[in-house]
């Protein structure tokens, strides 16, 4: 026996062709959460992995550029690297001016040991400048003393 009336719908809903109205979030996370893993695991790579002590300055951090910065690091070793490739220090502006020819900024980023002396870092300097890299900017770690520079007078 049939049952009459509006009850006939109901059954067809239950049926394998019903539309699933619900997001299944499930996909969605795990493609996240691999991201996330991928970005924490790179994000230190990014870095310039050339391990050297930094002096210390009360100097505020430059504004961030749109490309790479081009890096120059000068080890307490002596060493002279571009980047983290070690270069012949005699052939240090050929290279940084064919690397400098592919790229739309010509700052330059200095980065030496604070053990290392003084004269070697003005001597690169001057090399830079009569190569034509004007735009230097020397990197040190901001914990430095200010020597009375936040004080008021």
């Amino acid at each position: 026996m049939k049952k009459s009336g509006g009850g006939g719908r109901r059954g067809r809903r239950r049926g394998s062709s019903a539309a699933m109205s619900e997001i299944n979030v499930t996909p969605f996370v795990d493609v996240m959460l691999v991201l996330l893993i991928i970005f924490m695991v790179a994000a230190p790579l990014m870095t310039v992995g050339v391990p050297i002590k930094l002096p210390e300055t009360a100097a505020r951090a430059m504004a961030e550029e749109k490309e790479e910065p081009l890096s120059i690091t000068l080890t307490a070793d002596g060493l002279v690297m571009i980047m983290t490739s070690e270069v012949d220090p005699n052939e240090l502006i050929p290279r940084l001016k064919a690397i400098a020819a592919e790229r739309s900024s010509n700052k330059v980023y200095l980065r030496a040991d604070g053990n290392l002396a003084y004269e070697r870092v003005a001597q690169v300097m001057g090399a830079l400048n009569a190569g034509g890299f004007n735009d230097i900017g020397l990197v040190t770690d901001s914990q430095g003393p200010s020597f009375g520079a936040g004080a008021a007078n």
